[in-house]
This record gives structure tokens, C-alpha cells and sequence, in this order.
């Protein structure tokens, strides 16, 4: 798992796996998964995210 801030956009990247994202889908405001040819989630995109998270920590 690696996690990638992005602050000019205010951006977290969560990466669960390698790989190549074919679909993306937003499962709630802000929270956007994206998936492999395989329908597996490869990784986890957050908006806003100094907002919902403590980026003290990562």
C-alpha cells in the first residue's frame, strides 16, 4: 500500500495494488475507486482529503 498527497489539489492516492485503471466510480462524494481490467479496486482517491484526514500521520 502506498499513499501519494497531491496538496495543490488536496488530493490523497491510496495504491492497493499495480496495475492499469480501466473503470473508476464514485461510491460517495469525494471517494473514488479505481479498478483493473479484472474488476479489482487498485486504488482509492480522496478529495479534499486534508479535510476527512489526518495527513500528520501518513
Amino acid at each position: 500500500m502506498i499513499f501519494q498527497y497531491h496538496p495543490d489539489s488536496d488530493m490523497l492516492y491510496i495504491k492497493l495494488a499495480e496495475g492499469v485503471s480501466t473503470e473508476s466510480e464514485e461510491v460517495v462524494e469525494g471517494v473514488v475507486l479505481d479498478f483493473d481490467e479484472h474488476c479489482r479496486v487498485i486504488g482509492i482517491e480522496i478529495e479534499d482529503a486534508s479535510k476527512l484526514v489526518d495527513l500528520s500521520r501518513l
